[in-house]
């Protein structure tokens, strides 16, 4: 180590350098990553760098010490890919000048050219070619299956010939619902419709054939939940090509919350000359910004919330949940953005909180009601968004609260009589707290199924997003997820496997945070009367 030392003092480290940096891994031990070199400054005579871990999340970046870097893999940026500052995705390295300008106008003469051969050619319809067919892995014989409960028969007329072309059978009692086949597969019936019915069946042992079928084609999801292109689409997602080093580096060092200390993950705008404050301190009630304890003291004397403003619409033993006006408590809104964008890289700030609603969740005690979390939506969403931003603080992360927000999200759609969707693109946290959630209520279902005459039980994904209010794609994507589907005989057939079902099963008994319908009072409002504004 003093040898990599030594060698730093004779080169010059810049930023846009990459090489490896010493840090400890989950399990304690020394690992050595990639990381490139985004920040140097000095301090009482000593060098530091803030280095970002190459394919590591940016939670993880941090200023590190000359004693930490790897000197002999040292490399250094090339002199026309230099690390943007301004509108260039982070982590980026674009092109020089000279080469984006020749792409430019090769891209424009292609352009020319197609305009031409639109000019001179009408185009005409071109019949689609058929695919040849695929062969399918076959599954176990009835006989090795145990009968599983009907699910009433679907209200609208499949697309099938028969009920034998549409008819699932789902392992387990649970149901299964039809998916349209995926290119390259040749079928005898159209099998389109999310109506079509799902025979569920249960098998002694874990089924290891199966076939993924995609999601429609307007899905803005890949078939394993993540988007394949982020979605610029929605409200509060965040539009990277602003980025520059400024925002990717981590701008405050401690939040004092109550009687919790956060290290927040990411950058947050909060005014330039808090940045440099070792403690940023927070009232924990209206989420004040102030810059020494002294402030917060005395801030507190005169702070009369114990709680968020607004409306509690739900309240089960210490769980509360408060519903807030993003026009009607403008300053808390935006407080609760600057904290929650501490700990979220995917969404940007808006300071125009007006078309929002925030739902606080919180645990009260003697002294009050102490945010535990929240979830944003919109007043009008044209794409069924039920979610903007979700956020689980880091001192109550892992403890069912993140489950039990989605879950109140989901409630309230079902009182609206709506499907719903959380905004994406999701963080990697969100999104294995989706795909968990998304699992166990669709297996809660599907296990729930009973038997009827001594038919398999049958379900529609129609029916599964009815009951749980999740949207049909993502009702799918978690399908394809969990690889309940397969296709055996011109039937898609969901099977749940003994493993499926006993991992369920533990994960059910875990969960003791669950929200009681009973105990939410909620109307909701027709926002798109702006008077209601």
């Amino acid at each position: 180590m003093t040898k990599m030392a030594d060698n730093s003092s004779s080169v010059e480290i810049v930023e846009g350098c990459r090489l490896p940096v010493l840090r400890k891994n989950q399990e304690h031990e020394d690992e050595w990553p990639l990381a490139e070199i985004l920040s140097v400054k000095e301090v009482s005579g000593r060098k530091l760098y803030y280095v970002h871990y190459i394919d590591f999340n940016k939670r993880l970046d941090e200023w590190v010490t000359t004693e930490r870097l790897d000197m002999k893999k040292l490399q250094f940026p090339k002199k026309d890919a230099k690390t943007p500052t301004k509108n260039g995705l982070s982590g980026s390295r674009p092109s020089s000048p000279e080469g984006g300008r020749e792409r430019e106008r090769e891209r424009e003469r292609e352009r020319e050219r197609e305009r031409e051969v639109k000019r001179k050619v009408e185009p005409a319809p071109v019949a689609p070619q058929v695919p040849p067919v695929t062969p399918v892995p076959s599954l176990p014989s009835s006989a090795e299956a145990t009968q599983a409960a009907v699910f009433p028969a679907v209200r609208e007329t499949p697309t099938f010939k028969s009920r034998e072309d549409h008819e699932l059978t789902t392992q387990n009692g649970n149901a299964r619902r039809l998916i349209p086949a995926p290119p390259g597969r040749k079928r005898k019936a159209n099998c389109g419709g999310t109506d079509e019915m799902i025979k569920v069946l249960q098998y002694n042992k874990p089924q290891s054939a199966s076939v993924f079928l995609p999601p429609p084609e307007d899905s803005q999801d890949s078939s394993d939940g993540i988007p394949s292109a982020p979605r610029m689409t929605g409200s509060l997602v965040s539009d990277r090509s602003h980025d520059d080093i400024v925002t990717r580096m981590k701008n405050i060092e401690c939040i004092e919350l109550g009687r919790h200390r956060l290290k927040p993950w990411y950058f947050s705008p909060y005014p330039q000359e808090l940045t440099s404050l070792p403690i940023l301190y927070l009232c924990e009630f209206c989420l004040k910004y102030l810059k020494s304890l002294k402030c917060l003291q005395r801030h507190l004397t005169k702070c009369n919330l114990r709680h968020p403003p607004g409306n509690e619409i739900y309240r089960k033993g210490t769980i509360s949940f408060f519903e807030i006006d993003g026009r009607k408590n403008k300053n808390y809104s935006q407080n609760l953005c600057l904290l929650a964008k501490c700990f979220l890289d995917h969404k940007t700030l808006y300071y125009d909180t007006d078309p929002f609603l925030f739902y606080v969740m919180t645990e009260y005690d003697s002294k009050g009601f102490h945010i535990v979390g929240y979830f944003s939506k919109e007043k009008e969403s044209t794409e069924d968004y039920n979610v903007a931003c979700i956020l689980t603080l880091p001192p109550y992360q892992r403890r069912g609260y993140g489950k039990l927000l989605i879950e109140f999200s989901y409630e309230l759609s079902k009182v609206e009589g709506k499907t719903g969707t959380p905004e994406k693109p999701l963080s990697d946290l969100g999104l294995l707290s989706y795909r968990s959630y998304w699992s166990q209520t669709i297996l809660e279902i599907l296990m729930d199924l009973k038997p009827d005459n001594g038919e398999r039980p049958q379900i529609t994904i129609n029916e599964i997003s009815e009951i749980t209010s999740v949207k049909k794609e993502d009702v799918i994507s978690t399908l394809q997820y969990l690889n309940l589907i397969n296709y055996y005989k011109g039937q898609y057939i969901l099977t749940l496997s003994e493993d499926i079902v006993e991992g369920h099963e533990r994960a059910m008994q875990k969960r003791h945070l669950r929200i009681d319908p009973k105990c939410l009072h909620f109307t909701p409002k027709d926002w798109s009367k702006r008077g209601k504004w």
